[in-house]
């Protein structure tokens, strides 16, 4: 590489260690303090925290965030060390002959194949968080821009072919293995990586008995305060909203909340755990007044015409199951306490556990229609992704920040004494 490509790759490399050391710090707190709120959550479509939790944030347990901080310091260990290999002079007195022209530097090369295989993996990440989840992690926006900064550098900087690379690798362990400080780097690398993937802390998903599951419900993140002018203009925005009929039956409440919702959606989880203890006091202060109605919209093609959930479909069904053994919040909040590991099998034992459903494929087929005919209401609305919340018929699709949803019911409740 010329100094100018190597500087640009060191650029770019920095660029995505930054990005990637903050994801992976933020991963980290988000699985050692359930109420932790990053600085990089804006609002429900500019997420982090909502990538990070969702089944495209591990693999096999391990954080892609921590991966890709792995890569960008292996990317920077490659293009500081890059250097062509001196030629020995001959001897004095002897008659020089034309030397052979240096050995070409392969980091270029060896940066050029680890691209290629980390933007292909960038861009699977780019599509499922833009077209599955329809979150953007800025944070991960930066990281895809450091990788197909060093893709395209070191693409251009290549001059070896891709079919002599193998054989050169050899030469070069063999000059890794002459150089101590080399050799030392490189075991410090790969101690280094392997703890950090071996203690870094896993999500602790598993099937829990119905107790646990009750308390597996952590304390709703804490949000920034609103000012009452911001609660002002937002009560005459939502004044201004058309209002379309959900056809729920609102049994005599004055403020009646639809939410469409699937358990494997990272922001239906943190609004879940955002709501509840408003609509709760809702209930407690005011019972009668405000009706909470949870309608399924699992983004899985088993129940719904799009989606890659894996278990969305199943974790409806199990919640509708449990509500006939009177154990429907118990479940709802042991499939958001394991939203990461969710699969078919786990829900099944999850029910089994949670609320004691022992005949969870005998009901599945039939309970499987009652989620369609929630979908299929959802679409009529045009519902097309999750959450979306219908409050006396104003459609919000995301959700909104804990204390505009409350705002949003009180002014509910105060226009409906004016209409009296």
């Amino acid at each position: 590489m010329s100094s100018r490509q190597r500087a640009l790759v060191l650029v770019f490399g920095l660029l995505g260690l930054g990005a990637t050391a903050a994801s992976t710090y933020v991963h980290y707190q988000l699985l050692r303090n359930p109420g932790y709120t990053s600085f990089c959550d804006i609002s429900a479509t500019v997420n982090c925290e909502s990538v990070y939790q969702s089944a495209y944030g591990s693999v096999l347990g391990v954080p892609v965030a921590l991966a890709g901080l792995l890569w960008f310091l292996l990317a920077l260990l490659l293009a500081w060390f890059d250097r062509p290999v001196p030629v020995t002079p001959p001897p004095s007195g002897r008659r020089a002959t034309a030397p052979p022209p240096p050995p070409a530097s392969d980091t270029s090369a060896y940066l050029f194949i680890l691209s290629t295989a980390a933007l292909a993996v960038v861009l699977y990440m780019a599509y499922a968080s833009f077209f599955v989840l329809k979150t953007l992690c800025v944070l991960c926006a930066l990281t895809y821009v450091a990788v197909i900064g060093v893709f395209l550098v070191s693409g251009a900087a290549s001059q070896t072919t891709m079919r002599s690379v193998p054989g050169r690798i050899v030469g070069d362990i063999r000059r890794l293995l002459k150089s101590p400080v080399a050799l030392t780097i490189a075991c410090l690398y790969i101690v280094g990586a392997a703890s950090a993937v071996a203690f870094f802390p896993r999500h602790t998903g598993s099937a829990v008995d119905s107790s646990a599951a009750t308390a597996a419900t952590v304390a709703a993140p804490e949000t920034p305060p609103v000012q009452d002018a911001q609660i002002v203009e937002f009560e005459k925005w939502l004044g201004a909203q058309p209002r379309v009929p959900v056809m729920v039956p609102d049994d005599g409440a004055a403020v009646v909340v639809v939410k469409f919702n699937d358990y494997q959606c990272p922001p239906c989880r943190q609004t879940y755990l955002e709501y509840k203890p408003i609509i709760d006091r809702y209930m407690s202060q005011q019972p009668g007044k405000v009706k909470y109605v949870s309608k399924d919209f699992p983004l899985e093609p088993e129940c719904n015409t799009g989606g890659v959930h894996v278990a969305g479909c199943e974790a409806a069904a199990a919640v509708r199951m449990a509500r006939g053994k009177n154990k429907a919040e118990a479940m709802e909040a042991w499939l958001f306490e394991n939203q990461g590991s969710l699969s078919p099998d786990l829900v099944r034992q999850g029910a089994r556990q949670v609320a004691g459903v022992t005949d969870f494929d005998a009901q599945y087929p039939k309970v499987l229609e009652l989620v369609k005919a929630d979908v299929a209401q959802g679409r009529q609305l045009g519902v097309g992704r999750t959450p979306t919340f219908f409050i006396n018929g104003v459609k919000i699709e995301g959700g909104l920040r804990p204390q505009f949803f409350d705002a949003a019911i009180a002014s509910e409740l105060k226009r409906s004494l004016a209409d009296k």
